[in-house]
């Protein structure tokens, strides 16, 4: 065995939410999204611009790196001829509006990967494998269940497991199309938004309706017994490889669809929170199972719907888990982290993995940079530095300013955590609509979490636990919400972040 570093590069690309992430003996080096980079949301471009940093961060060129992983094994859960018009460049990916070739493509990365100067060991890794690591490993956990779910991944959408030290097992799988996950991501395409990027608009939209379609989604999505789903494939065609995504059944069933630019109807808001309760329903159901059948304390999740912090709050408020450690990047952009870590950690069994304390693991820049940067682009803009940054800001945001907050390194994942912000005073009733008319230009019904000192979090919110990565969402106190109108969403709950001065020093500060 080769002596230290061992350099793993993990990746994602081809499909959406291109990333890239580095090991040096089992520690994150670097790891960031390339639309951080291209300015390209959920670009699935090749990651060239992400994987440069990470290299750069380590001081290292391409050819130190021992091994890498990519997370998809792009010959899985396919037919004959679904190979065959791959290699001619003619398949097309389920939920892929038709883009050609993403499996030719995934085939051909370990060869563009040595055009660049890679001569090390490239693996195809199993999707939910890459997630199940990614989640597991960074929790800090010794031994945990484990609960991957999103809408797809090579002929698999949920995976439940058990990982302790160097070993996980598998509990149990779920098969495509029979996903919470692809329900979901149709609901979202027929309400008006787009597919792979609007479920989280759905989950605050849902918040505004009734759940009186219940019932419907009941029949739509069969949940149980044991570590079951059937999905009534009636109702959506995206497995076809098709546009449209819900079928005239569904049409029948539910009404016409939104438009991108329609206003919401009543309906429109009942069939989100019909959606809504029905994935929490589908949640709590696996947690339980699965809980059952190994008998852990701990719960890591990851995959496309562990970020659906509304099932995720009833899952830490109501149980049956004592911990719950959610990847901050649970979306695909975290299997590229996952990869790296299912081959350091699970693969090759080597030690030195350790908990990874924030997502705040992009490139950083220092003063020279960004006055570089303001002088470039605002020649004319006045620039100061104060004294104390933090009390500067801290006066800012009480005196009603919305403040752009830039410190530290970027963070990786949906979620600005206190790195990448915009900081406003969350007393202030009016402020969210100020803030998502002026800066954000966003729809009205969306929330804006609180950030709160962690020692201080149950003074406002019925937390049970700690939220750092602001993957939960909590009830607000009812002696609180009138004090915290601009974060305190319809339904009387926030999307909370707790704040520690390890996990977030200037943010704490």
């Amino acid at each position: 065995m080769k002596t230290s570093p061992f350099y793993v590069l993990g990746l994602n690309a081809c499909m959406h939410d291109s990333a890239a992430c580095l090991l040096r003996d089992g520690e994150v080096v670097g790891f960031a999204e390339e639309e951080r980079f291209n300015r390209r949301k959920h670009t699935g471009r090749l990651p060239e611009q992400s994987i440069r940093f990470v290299l750069e961060e380590a001081g290292i060129g391409m050819e130190e790196v021992d091994q890498a992983a990519f997370f998809w094994r792009p010959w899985v859960g396919l037919g004959r001829r679904a190979v065959i018009t791959a290699m001619a460049g003619r398949f097309r990916a389920p939920v892929s509006r038709g883009r050609p070739s993403i499996l030719l493509n995934m085939m051909r990365v370990p060869g563009w990967l040595r055009s660049l100067g890679f001569r090390g060991r490239f693996r195809f890794v199993d999707h939910h494998a890459a997630h199940m690591a990614s989640a597991f490993c960074p929790s800090g956990f010794d031994e945990a269940a484990i609960l991957v779910i999103d809408a797809n991944g090579e002929g698999t959408t949920t995976l439940a497991g058990r990982a302790r030290g160097h070993a996980y097992q598998e509990v149990g799988r779920i098969p495509y199309p029979h996903s919470v996950g692809l329900m979901y991501l149709c609901v979202t395409e027929y309400l008006g938004f787009r597919e792979n990027s609007g479920e989280g608009k759905v989950m605050g939209l849902a918040s505004y309706g009734t759940p009186r379609f219940a019932e419907d989604f009941d029949q739509i999505l069969q949940v149980g017994p044991g570590l079951k789903m059937r999905l009534d494939m009636r109702h959506f065609d995206v497995h076809l490889g098709k546009r449209e995504f819900v079928t005239s059944r569904f049409i029948e069933r539910f009404g016409p669809r939104r438009g991108p630019e329609e206003d919401f109807s009543q309906h429109h808001l009942d069939v989100a929170a019909s959606l809504q309760a029905h994935t929490e329903k589908a949640v709590l159901h696996l947690a339980h199972e699965l809980h059952r059948r190994t008998g852990a304390r701990r719960l890591c999740m990851a995959g496309g719907v562990a970020l659906n912090s509304v099932a995720n709050g009833r899952l830490a408020q109501e149980g049956p888990f004592d911990e719950v450690y959610i990847q901050p990047a649970a979306h695909d952009a975290g299997a590229a982290l996952g990869a790296a870590l299912l081959v350091h950690h699970f693969m090759e069994g080597r030690p030195g993995t350790t908990a990874v304390e924030c997502a705040a693991l992009g490139p950083a820049f220092d003063t020279v940079a960004i006055r570089d940067a303001l002088a470039r682009n605002r020649p004319s803009l006045q620039v100061t530095e104060p004294g104390d940054r933090y009390v500067a800001a801290a006066d800012d945001v009480t005196q009603g300013r919305v403040i752009g907050w830039f410190q530290g390194r970027m963070e990786v994942g949906p979620r600005a955590l206190g790195f990448r912000s915009i900081l406003a005073d969350p007393r202030d009733p009016s402020m969210k609509d100020r803030v998502n008319e002026r800066v954000k230009h966003r729809e009205g019904f969306r929330p804006f979490a609180p950030a709160v000192l962690e020692e201080r979090a149950e003074e406002f919110f019925e937390a049970r636990i700690p939220s750092p990565e602001m993957v939960l969402v909590f009830p607000v106190r009812e002696d609180k919400r009138d004090l915290l109108g601009a974060v305190t969403h319809v339904d009387g709950t926030a999307r909370l972040q707790t704040v520690t001065e390890r996990s977030s020093p200037p943010l704490y500060a």
